[in-house]
């Protein structure tokens, strides 16, 4: 990669708690996108794209572990240490609906067409809720007939296209399943648990951090070619370049740091800003930036070409800060 500009992130405050949690949007018509954010302080936060906060959702008792948002913004999911996922209308933010469960939700997934809902977490359960019938009783998914989804917490859950749902636990499996049928059709086996996973959606890659292992995995498991890659640290979360698809960034438990990695593994950069362990990573989905979030209950967002016009960093790099 060529040498580029200091990276100076833009600060994005508000939050109370660690963060745990971040997922964009998918980009909209005009070429924007917001982010939403989750954190022990039980209220998930909604940001613009340029990282102006737009709104906090109150409701929750429990720390939040995950929030997504449906392709169209209209809509948030979030899961809770409370024992309760809810759905949000994003644009009042009112709560729409609160699903119980009977322990703490790591995960919630919403499908493209915004009609169910996918769920889990410490109970080992992976669930789907029908939206347009929010009181009648979830869908539990199971391969052995146990009503347990996974032998070990579920650590994530994503929605693949129409029809699919993948779910990562902490043991060391990844399973697709049937969203029509509720039947598992193929698994994948990691030697140790896995710590994210998080949909690609422009690759069309699972992006899984397992061990000191990163993973780029074809989303529905059609022939493409699956590349691990061992790095000399156990990553806490990874994201890869949507568009490039050049380079990957990475958080970790074990430092305060963001690394940029290129496809072979190689670490090109290591990011200082932090004050806290970083618990999360994600790209913007037109790749011009991401974004982490750290055990200091902040949120930084980095240019991928620092010195460029974009956003908040208009006019501010030719000096050299904002």
């Amino acid at each position: 990669m060529a040498h580029h500009p200091k990276a100076v992130p833009l600060v994005a405050p508000g939050h109370t708690r660690p963060v745990t949690h971040l997922s964009f949007s998918s980009l909209q018509d005009d070429g924007t996108y917001v982010l939403i954010s989750s954190c022990k302080d039980g209220n998930p936060m909604l940001r613009e794209w340029t990282g102006d906060w737009i709104g906090t959702f109150f409701g929750h008792k429990g720390a939040v572990w995950s929030s997504k948002l449906s392709p169209d913004t209209s809509r948030a999911a979030s899961g809770s240490a409370d024992f309760t996922a809810k759905i949000w209308d994003t644009y009042s933010g009112e709560p729409l609906h609160s699903f119980p469960h009977n322990h703490i939700v790591r995960s919630v997934a919403i499908s493209p067409s915004t009609s169910h809902l996918l769920t889990g977490g410490q109970e080992k359960k992976v669930r789907m809720f029908d939206l347009g019938r929010p009181d009648a009783e979830p869908d539990i998914f199971s391969d052995n007939g146990s009503n347990i989804s996974h032998d070990g917490t579920v650590k994530s859950v994503v929605w693949v296209g129409d029809h699919t749902g993948v779910t990562a636990g902490e043991d060391g499996l990844l399973k697709w399943w049937d969203l029509r049928t509720r039947k598992l059709t193929t698994s994948l086996s990691f030697p140790g648990p896995i710590t994210s996973m998080e949909l690609s959606p422009q690759t069309n890659r699972l992006v899984v951090t397992s061990g000191k292992t990163v993973s780029f995995i074809p989303a529905l498991l059609n022939g493409g070619q699956t590349h691990s890659l061992t790095l000399p640290y156990a990553p806490s979360s990874a994201s890869i370049h949507p568009i490039l698809q050049d380079r990957f960034v990475t958080g970790s438990l074990g430092d305060e740091w963001v690394r940029i990695h290129d496809v072979t593994g190689e670490e090109r950069e290591v990011l200082k800003g932090h004050h806290g362990p970083v618990h999360c990573v994600e790209f913007s989905p037109d790749g011009e930036m991401f974004a982490s979030g750290s055990e200091d209950g902040t949120i930084r967002l980095w240019q991928t070409t620092p010195g460029k016009s974009y956003g908040l960093w208009q006019g501010t790099q030719a000096n050299g800060g904002p």
